[in-house]
């Protein structure tokens, strides 16, 4: 089975860090913790959106289960690199819901703290996210869900290549972004 090789990845202005067991662990105690790890500061109000605690015990008990395995295939810290007037900062997560299913779909997902959104950041981090999934030769889809009215999230979906279908299944609006 092939599996994510990459802990970190970068773009222009953010060190992506793969979250492990360990990582959780330290977040879900205090943010001084997760910041202690990734050696950056973190705002009041850690987590942002969607990924709250219900979420961090989710990835929690999938790193747990999958160990090193799996590390690369949920969650993803989004740090904004130092510059010369602001030191660096956890910005956001995003990540997958876990490794390529049998049909070859991962699903991606991304919150960024309040103030950090605005900046481009979930779109920079993104687009990095669906250019590593796609270097496992399993990865046939990748699917983003968002409501049509959360005009922010559609529109990082968008700049990333996501192209808006319908999920028959569920009748739920549905992003992909296909290997061909």
């Amino acid at each position: 089975m092939e599996e994510l090789k990459c802990a970190g990845l970068q773009t222009n202005r953010l060190d992506l860090t793969a979250a492990t067991f360990d990582h959780i662990r330290a977040e879900t105690e205090s943010s001084e913790h997760l910041a202690q790890l990734l050696e950056t500061r973190v705002e009041p109000g850690w987590p942002p959106g969607e990924y709250d605690r219900d979420a961090q015990d989710f990835f929690g008990c999938r790193l747990k289960e999958g160990g090193a395995s799996v590390v690369g295939w949920y969650v993803w810290y989004a740090v904004r690199r130092e510059e010369e007037s602001r030191p660096s900062m956890l910005v956001g997560a995003g990540g997958y819901l876990g490794p390529p299913n049998e049909k070859g779909e991962v699903e991606i997902g991304f919150s960024i703290m309040p103030s950090s959104q605005g900046h481009g950041y979930a779109t920079e981090m993104t687009k990095a996210l669906v250019l590593n999934a796609l270097r496992d030769i399993r990865v046939q889809r990748i699917i983003a869900h968002a409501t049509t009215d959360n005009i922010a999230s559609v529109n990082v979906l968008m700049k990333s290549g996501f192209r808006y279908v319908r999920d028959q299944e569920s009748g739920n609006d549905l992003f992909q972004i296909l290997r061909n």
